[in-house]
Order: C-alpha cells, then sequence, then structure tokens
C-alpha cells in the first residue's frame, strides 16, 4: 500500500478504531492493582495514542503530499540513472509519453502520475487550445539529484505560430516539507497561469512547479550543504539546464523568473540574489530573509573558519548591508496582521538599494496558508510576467521540435516582447478582495 493511498488512510483508521475498542474492553482487566496491571495500562494507552497519531498523520499527509512515499519518509530517495552525464546537444523532434526528447540521454524523463490525476481543475481538451501539464522527473546532471516535477506548457506552446518560438519560465517552489502536489492542487499554479493567460493578463510562460527538498525528510533550505545535498547547484544550474535541453525554454536570464511560498518564497529571494545570471525575477509568499540550522536541517553550513562566510552569504539583510546587490526585480508578500513575518519583511523593503527593485503585497490580513496564497498569486504572477522578456531568441530552422498536437484553426499572432522594466514604478494588483501593492526603488 501506498503512503498516500486511500487503503493506507482507511487501514491505519480502522486499526485506530479497533485499538480504542480494546481499551475500552479490556480497562477492566488491567483496573488491578500490581506492578503488571500498570505496564499493560500504560502500553495500552500508549499503543491507542499511535495508532491514532499515525492515522491523523496519513490522512494530513494524504492531503497535502508532505511524502510521497515510504522511502521518502524514510530518507530513501532516487538517484540519477548511470550514464546521465552531459546535456544532450541539439534540439531533437519527436515525443515521449508527450514529453518532448532529445538526442542522448535526457535530463527531464516521464513519469507516473504523481498524484496528478488528483489535481482539479487542470486543462482537459487539446493541448493547442488549453495548454498541458506533464509529470516528469528532472535528473542534475552535477548534483545526480532525481526530482519530481510538474511542468505547465500554454496553449501557444502547441501551436503552429509559435513552433519556433522559446517561451519565458516561471519556476514555483513548494514550501517544506511540501509536495509538487501542493502547487498544482492547493496552490494552483498552472490553473491560475492559464486562467491569467487566457484573458490577456499574462504572457504564454512556461510554468515548472518542484520541490527544493531534494533530500527527503531533511530540509536543505535551497543550501549547497557541505559534504551533503547540494540544493542551490540543482536548482540554478541542474534545473534550468534540464528544462532547456527538452523544452523550448527562453536562453537568457531575463526570460527566467522563481516563486515559492514559505521556505520556497525564502528559496526564490536567495535563489535571484545569489544567482542572478539565472534568475532576474522572484516572487516570495511569506518567506524568511536568513537561514539557520534547526532540527530539520541539521548542520547546513559545516565548520572550520568558513562557516560564518556561509552563513553571511545566505542571510539577505547581511548581503544588503555589504555586498554589490544584484539587478534583479522581487516581490515579498506579507500580511500586516496574522503572520510573524511582517517586521522583517519591512525591514527587508527598507534595506533594497538600487539597482535592484523591490515591490511588496501587503493585505491586513492574513495567515501563514494556502488561502492566503492563493489570494496573492494572481497579482504575483501578473507582476512577474511584466517582469520577464518574451525571449527574442528562436529555434534554428533545422532544428525545430515537433509537437505532439497540431493548432486547430487559424494560428494565433506573434506575440508581443515584453520589454524588462528599467524604469518608472512597479504595482502588482490582485483580484478583489486584493491585497495592497506598493512600488519601492
Amino acid at each position: 500500500m501506498g503512503l498516500t493511498s486511500r487503503t493506507t488512510v482507511y487501514a491505519l483508521a480502522a486499526l485506530a478504531a479497533l485499538c480504542v475498542a480494546l481499551l475500552v474492553w479490556l480497562w477492566p482487566r488491567f483496573a488491578k492493582p500490581g506492578p503488571l496491571h500498570v505496564l499493560g495500562r500504560l502500553g495500552a494507552i500508549v499503543v491507542t495514542q499511535v495508532t491514532i497519531v499515525a492515522a491523523f498523520a496519513c490522512a494530513v499527509n494524504s492531503s497535502y503530499q508532505f511524502f510521497g512515499s515510504w522511502n521518502e519518509l524514510f530518507g530513501n530517495v532516487d538517484t540519477a540513472p548511470v550514464g546521465v552525464t552531459q546535456a544532450a546537444g541539439g534540439n531533437g523532434g519527436g515525443s515521449v509519453n508527450g514529453i518532448s526528447s532529445v538526442r542522448g540521454a535526457s535530463l527531464v524523463q516521464p513519469a507516473g502520475d504523481q498524484q496528478l490525476s488528483r489535481v482539479s481543475g487542470l486543462p482537459s481538451g487539446p493541448a493547442a487550445a488549453v495548454g498541458r501539464v506533464e509529470s516528469v522527473k528532472i535528473i542534475g546532471r552535477r548534483t545526480g539529484v532525481v526530482d519530481p516535477a510538474f511542468v505547465y506548457l500554454p496553449p501557444q506552446y502547441f501551436q503552429k505560430a509559435y513552433h519556433r518560438m522559446r517561451f519565458p519560465v516561471i519556476v514555483a517552489l513548494s514550501g517544506y516539507p511540501g509536495s509538487i502536489f501542493n502547487l498544482a492542487q492547493h496552490l494552483r499554479v498552472s490553473q491560475t497561469a492559464g486562467e491569467l493567460q487566457s484573458k490577456g493578463q499574462m504572457q504564454p510562460t512556461i510554468m515548472v512547479m518542484i520541490r527544493p527538498t531534494i533530500a527527503p525528510p531533511r530540509d536543505t533550505e535551497c543550501v549547497d550543504v557541505p559534504g551533503g545535498p547540494q540544493t542551490e547547484t540543482f536548482l540554478a544550474k541542474d534545473l534550468p539546464e534540464a528544462i532547456k535541453s527538452v523544452y523550448r525554454a527562453g536562453h537568457d536570464a531575463n526570460s527566467w523568473g522563481v516563486m515559492g511560498y514559505s521556505s520556497g518564497g525564502s528559496c526564490a529571494l536567495q535563489l535571484t540574489m545569489r544567482d542572478p545570471g539565472v534568475y532576474t525575477t522572484a516572487a516570495a509568499l511569506s518567506p524568511d530573509y536568513r537561514v539557520k540550522d534547526d532540527p530539520t536541517t541539521g548542520n547546513l553550513f559545516g565548520s572550520g573558519p568558513g562557516r560564518q562566510a556561509r552563513i553571511d552569504a545566505h542571510d539577505l539583510m547581511w548581503r544588503l548591508k555589504h555586498l554589490p546587490v544584484p539587478q534583479v526585480s522581487v516581490l515579498v508578500a506579507n500580511s500586516k496582521h496574522g503572520e510573524k513575518g511582517y517586521a522583517e519583511t519591512e525591514a527587508f523593503i527598507k534595506a533594497v538599494r538600487a539597482p535592484m527593485r523591490v515591490v511588496s503585497i501587503l493585505p491586513e490580513n492574513g495567515s501563514h496558508n494556502f488561502p492566503t496564497w492563493v489570494r496573492e498569486m494572481p497579482a504575483a504572477l501578473k507582476w512577474m510576467n511584466d517582469q520577464l522578456t518574451f525571449p527574442q531568441d528562436v529555434v534554428p530552422r533545422h532544428h525545430a521540435k515537433k509537437t505532439t498536437t497540431e493548432a486547430a484553426g487559424r494560428p494565433s499572432p506573434s506575440p508581443t516582447p515584453h520589454p524588462r522594466h528599467g524604469h518608472g514604478s512597479v504595482r502588482a494588483e490582485g483580484p478583489v478582495p486584493s491585497p495592497t501593492a506598493t512600488a519601492h526603488r
């Protein structure tokens, strides 16, 4: 039985109910005096409590997909297949289970369902009309990481008028211990992007939903741990390389953005400020601005004389004060009442200086939860859309990739380039009730 299957949830719930019934039935026998009966009472209580907690935890995990399998729960994660040692060259045609293929060993491989069938509101119909969400695994050439992902491809990706065009990319990161299911079902990344694009409020964009927890159950906080998981390298180097090798994604940093919620939002800021040559735009919903060791992370920064330097390098406030700021644009969101990070967000906003730019979404009330982040998503995506440039590079004619679905009807007109905003104010606007967004230079 799978960890997230309903069979497992029902079985644990039945076991918990059985333990409660047995406790009630056997309690009179344990009520007699004597050390053995005392131990019997304690043992019965402990077993009953453990089964109840296990059933509850399994039900919550089934809903939110914190851990997708028993192996993940116990820290046994996949490693890269032997033979995947470099990005494939060229831009081959064809498809594998709906995934565009490249010559050689692919860094993006077809995956199983990965709970995608449980996600509501996904595109239904011809890909050229509504787009498509693909379930894949990303292979890290440098790190050896194998990480699950969902990739949303907009309708234009499959239309003849766009068959040589590359598309901007937004990487969406889950919090800890989160999953790609949370991004698709609870944050509704692809559904929101598809709706905005259909209304002309967002340019056609590839959305990559992925988790930064590459070594579950450990929280690596987007850090290259000395002698341990190399999360930053995977997200800043392996992931873009893999996506570009398979999909028609923009090659310039101005067409790449990253967003996330909770620790995923912290990671989005870290990646943009530490790797501005890869990501130039970030949207962080309820982030932290410093990375610290805690029981879920273990020792992230190693020991020895270089430890403090590594800690400082992942402290965004320290970076703003002591290092040259990168030419990037970031959005930060935090509720004035209901979230504990508002003061830190205000301090971060005040610390930002040119050429870096920051905007904020600061609703009066909210919580550290999905309903709050879902409210902020449309405003965040529309703002990111204004920052990202629709790539001007095109796939060479002799390497033009084929698609599995032909465009229906008259082709759409060519996309209008969106120049990167270098001057003037920036404002993110949300739906009603809309979070307030303020521009800061």
